[in-house]
């Protein structure tokens, strides 16, 4: 068995083996509070090769042009569920992807949250949808819960001592443990004791 390759910093990854890059895959959410009180998510997704690659109806990819190019914008309310929903694929290895476009709004009125990638897989999962867009999808609520959850509590004149109905995020991931030292220290009235 293989030693850990040791890291040069503690916030790094290990030194990887000797490589050759080939594949990009760049993915970004932007949140924005709109005038009319609802809330947009846009997110894009690019993938490309370091390479050039021939690509059917597009001819000769160059490297870094993007193979896969897709873009979302979901409107939600306060309670993260969707009001409204665009898809656009300004780049796509084939003609027969855009189809799938359309079927992204059978997610109008579903609610972001627990169990939300399998809402999506029950709305536009296999040949009702795109693979890459269902991936933005699943992490939009991610960012949607980044944008209105934070700015929603820094504007609000409630202290988080007197918040009475527990926050979503909490016991979602190990700094957010209701046994741990960060609920504790934000939110004591929803800490449990260790022994508990």
């Amino acid at each position: 068995m293989n030693e850990p390759r040791p890291t040069t910093n503690t916030n790094d990854l290990p030194l990887p083996a000797p490589r050759r890059h080939l594949h990009d895959r760049q993915i970004a959410y932007r949140g924005y509070l709109r005038d009319d009180g609802l809330w947009d998510i846009e997110g894009e997704l690019k993938d490309s090769k370091t390479h050039s690659v021939p690509l059917g109806y597009r001819g000769e990819l160059a490297p870094d042009e993007a193979i896969h190019g897709m873009k979302i914008r979901i409107t939600i309310d306060d309670d993260m569920v969707i009001h409204d929903i665009s898809a656009a694929m300004p780049y796509t290895p084939y003609l027969e992807c855009r189809p799938a476009i359309d079927p992204i709004r059978a997610v109008i009125g579903l609610q972001m949250g627990r169990g939300w990638k399998k809402k999506i897989e029950a709305a536009i999962g296999g040949l009702d949808g795109c693979t890459h867009v269902r991936e933005l999808l699943s992490g939009a609520a991610t960012a949607a819960y980044q944008t209105v959850y934070p700015y929603r509590s820094h504007n609000s004149k409630i202290k988080s001592s007197e918040v009475t109905e527990q926050p979503k995020h909490l016991n979602q991931c190990k700094a957010w443990d209701l046994k741990g030292a960060v609920v504790m220290r934000y939110f004591p009235q929803f800490a449990v004791k260790a022994d508990q």
